[in-house]
């Protein structure tokens, strides 16, 4: 049973929900989960050309035979793009999943995943405020606690990021509080701890352990293992990070702040 499945009769009212980022791993599963309630689905993705764009032609094509989904392409970084939807009836919430993914790829490129990961979350929020929507959900990381011993990491602990992608999400985070303090607006940034499942792609350079390891071992290959093993990360299956994004559009009155997920 999928989770949209699972939790749809908990919120019997459709809602309109704008996924920025609906044809990527996580945001087409949102996305699909969303429309198993009943919800109306206004997807927004640019293609970005690091992805493989026929993976997410092929998660779109499934979103867009439901009759309860529509979708824009654009980049968040673009006001006007952004504004060709939304003039109306705004959405009941935003779920705003668009970024460049990755930490080593963002050693190699800081500026350009600034640019799309802090400017582009600045663009979606300012969207956002000037429509009055009541509710905003962002993807942030477990890459911005750093290095930390603490197991399990808890939302107490500090930020001390250790790349461009960590530093990027912490700044949306401070982002999100200021923005929520300043226009009494309910962001929530929901804290992802490296997600895996189904659509994702292990031919990427963002492609997490488990779909590579998965990948070497069906061609009967020992899976990579550097170092000495004994090096310990945290996984999420895709649905539980569903059920984190539809439990925080379902809370009743304001939980701005930051979960982990």
């Amino acid at each position: 049973i999928r989770a949209g499945e699972r939790y749809h009769r908990r919120c019997p009212l459709p809602r309109a929900v704008f996924v920025t980022g609906a044809a990527g791993f996580i945001g087409s599963h949102v996305s699909e989960a969303l429309l198993a309630r009943g919800d109306r689905v206004i997807g927004f993705d640019n293609f970005d050309p690091f992805y493989d764009r026929r993976i997410k032609e092929r998660n779109l094509a499934k979103l867009s035979a439901h009759p309860s989904f529509s979708f824009l392409e654009g980049d968040i970084r673009d006001a006007s793009a952004l504004a060709r939807w939304g003039e109306g009836i705004p959405p009941d919430a935003v779920i705003h999943l668009a970024a460049k993914a990755g930490v080593r790829p963002s050693v190699a490129d800081p500026v350009g995943y600034a640019d799309v990961n802090v400017h582009g979350t600045i663009r979606v929020l300012e969207w956002a405020r000037e429509r009055r929507v009541p509710k905003i959900l962002f993807a942030s990381s477990s890459s911005v606690y750093g290095n930390t011993e603490v197991s399990p990491a808890h939302e107490n602990l500090p930020m001390v990021p250790i790349s461009p992608y960590g530093v990027n999400k912490a700044a949306c985070e401070h982002y999100a509080r200021v923005f929520s303090d300043l226009y009494g607006m309910d962001i929530v940034a929901l804290r992802y701890f490296n997600v895996f499942g189904p659509r994702q792609d292990p031919g990427s350079q963002y492609a997490a352990v488990i779909p590579i390891f998965i990948t070497h071992m069906l061609r009967g290959q020992r899976p990579p293992v550097h170092g000495n093993g004994r090096q310990s990360r945290d996984f999420s299956y895709i649905d539980n990070v569903i059920h984190a994004n539809l439990l925080a559009c379902e809370a009743e009155g304001p939980i701005a702040g930051v979960y982990n997920a």
